[in-house]
């Protein structure tokens, strides 16, 4: 629910990534419809593109109109999901329609049989607080249009009362392709290194800690706060034992939080290797990370996998140049 409110009232700027909408979509409908009377069918050719999308905010999007498709067939029956890559060019007719620019791009369609709309609500079901349910904020598909205008993509509706529903979307792909073994071999760090995780709350450090070990990192040191961090780094650079990454937790309540530190750690090391941590994705720190020093970013929560892509993307990095 936070999540969502971010998304609404401050825009919810993506934080994009190459991603499989493919699975994206099939574990949120799946996680949705789990014990209920509808059922879901998807049509996804096995070469569909992939996305650069902020995975979240896409499972929000497709959670949020599979839930409107299936509390419009109390009954229950069945949701079609339709993915395809579809290139359009400026010859295509629906082109202006879409107010797209030319380019390639994955085609989505949620269909439900449900109770329908009449035509007249079709012109405000993306307005702000507009819901025909007697439960709900009204919320649900304005924040659904305004992550999808974010990622630069279109979505429609189209409606007939006691027929059913179909809200379509385009979403921009991208084309290169990644093989599965790439895939697999992206899991696990390539390097191995001292790490060192900054944040106030006990729970995450020991969490990042089980993460790390899991991971193969045997040398890890934990912190509280920005002081203790400089402090800790300055020493293991004058030792001669440096760490190969840190961890910052962008927010620390009375201390020196990870926008601050990595500035003093930039002096200490211009080719310091630093990650960004929070749980607040709307902060401008996270959206433009590499303007303030940072290598990479994870958001808070973080599964143990995307941990591991984001310390194996910074570790394969080349140092910094600095003038």
């Amino acid at each position: 629910l936070t999540q969502q409110l971010l998304t609404f009232a401050k825009g919810g700027t993506p934080i994009k990534k190459i991603s499989s909408i493919a699975e994206i979509i099939k574990e949120a409908a799946s996680f949705v419809l789990m014990g209920s009377n509808v059922k879901c069918e998807f049509s996804i050719p096995d070469d569909l593109w992939k996305a650069d999308i902020d995975a979240g905010q896409i499972t929000q999007v497709i959670s949020n109109l599979v839930i409107n498709a299936q509390q419009a067939m109390p009954d229950g029956g069945t949701i079609e999901i339709t993915c395809k890559n579809e290139s359009l060019t400026e010859m295509h007719e629906s082109i202006k329609k879409l107010q797209l620019k030319e380019g390639n791009y994955i085609a989505i369609t949620i269909t439900d049989h449900g109770t329908g709309m009449p035509p007249e609500y079709l012109s405000k079901i993306f307005d702000p607080y507009f819901t025909t349910k007697q439960t709900g904020s009204g919320l649900g598909l304005t924040i659904v249009y305004s992550i999808i205008r974010n990622h630069n993509g279109y979505i429609g509706v189209e409606s007939r009362l006691d027929k059913g529903t179909t809200f379509s979307i385009y979403l921009p792909a991208y084309r290169a392709k990644i093989s599965s073994r790439e895939i697999e071999r992206k899991q696990l760090p390539l390097e191995k290194g001292r790490i060192m995780v900054m944040d106030d709350e006990e729970v995450v450090r020991n969490v990042a800690g089980h993460m790390l070990s899991y991971l193969g990192f045997d040398d890890v040191t934990f912190t509280e706060n920005g002081e203790e961090t400089i402090k800790k780094y300055e020493e293991a650079t004058h030792e001669g034992r440096p760490y190969a990454v840190v961890i910052l937790d962008l927010t620390i309540p009375g201390g020196m939080g990870g926008k601050d530190t990595i500035k003093k750690l930039l002096h200490i090391d211009p080719a310091v290797k630093a990650i960004v941590s929070s749980g607040y994705t709307n902060e401008q720190v996270i959206t433009e990370f590499k303007q303030h020093g940072f290598s990479g970013i994870v958001t808070k929560p973080y599964t143990i996998e995307q941990l591991s892509d984001v310390l194996n993307e910074v570790l394969k990095k080349q140092p910094k140049e600095h003038n």
